[in-house]
């Protein structure tokens, strides 16, 4: 028999999670359903809260490294020791999405861990982790599946070229760096690696930089980035790529001229698009 709820929400992001809550506070008997394995979506697992994190400890090794000596500080011998700054990172996350599952608890909220799809009006059918289905009846269903990031036909993600998930979790700094898409995430995590060692080129295919923001604060932040040391070059567009065994190959345009280069590791962030695929059956319009 089918657990019956007043209302489910598919998806425990910062837009899931708030509603389940608020859905229980206000007397409505609710589940959450999350594919991930722990709650906080993007933001919190693979998002805001681990990039801020390593943008924070990045900032700490550059400042160590380069700033310091001029107030008088000189560290001899600096190193750097990545483990310890992605146990950090993930330290921080566990902290956060075990707070959510708290709120759940104290809440009544129920949490349960699948992948949800609306298979009719009322009914939606969960697939679990060891592949093995349920049906839950609500009364509501609130679809709350967030983004994920976009794959290009040009650079399809592989072993050496990644999404921004996989690029806050390499065993090691990448001696060249090539990120697609300068926008706030290539941007953020091209100047993470950048501070770590990485040399870093960036690739926008539009003219203008970050052309979404104001003109002047657009102006003093490409400044800021070239200062890092980041190579951004705009109206490049990325023609193929190759991933090699331990490398990736690029080839672009630029003016009409095709360039090639080959990294290290290779960063896709070149937006990011709803994450609906196979939420609904196809009869339910």
């Amino acid at each position: 028999m089918s657990q019956k709820f007043d209302s489910v929400v598919i998806g425990g992001g910062p837009g899931g999670y708030v509603c389940a809550i608020r859905l229980a506070q206000l007397g409505q008997k609710t589940a959450c359903i999350e594919s991930r394995g722990s709650l906080g979506g993007t933001c919190l697992n693979v998002g805001c809260i681990p990039s801020k994190a390593l943008l924070d400890s990045s900032h700490k090794y550059y400042q160590a490294k380069k700033n310091l000596s001029v107030h008088g500080v000189q560290i001899d011998k600096l190193k750097l020791d990545l483990d310890a700054m992605m146990s950090r990172k993930d330290e921080i996350v566990s902290q956060l999405t075990g707070g959510i599952s708290g709120l759940f608890k104290a809440n009544k909220v129920e949490s349960i861990t699948g992948r949800g799809k609306v298979i009719s009006k009322n009914v939606i059918e969960i697939t679990k982790p060891d592949g093995s289905k349920e049906n839950l009846d609500a009364k509501n269903i609130i679809i709350a599946t967030g983004s994920k990031p976009i794959e290009i036909n040009a650079a399809p993600f592989s072993k050496n070229i990644v999404d921004s998930t996989g690029a806050l979790s390499f065993k090691k700094v990448p001696k060249k760096l090539g990120v697609v898409g300068a926008g706030i995430i290539g941007l953020e995590l091209g100047s993470v690696w950048s501070r770590l060692g990485s040399n870093v080129t960036v690739l926008e295919a539009l003219d203008d930089f970050l052309p979404m923001s104001d003109p002047d604060i657009s102006k003093d932040s490409l400044k800021e980035f070239k200062k890092q040391g980041l190579d951004i070059r705009l109206g490049s567009k990325v023609i193929s790529t190759k991933d090699m065994k331990n490398s990736a190959k690029l080839s672009y345009s630029k003016e009409d001229n095709e360039i090639e280069m080959e990294f290290d590791k290779l960063i896709v962030a070149v937006g990011r698009s709803s994450n609906v695929d196979n939420i609904l059956n196809d009869d339910l319009g």
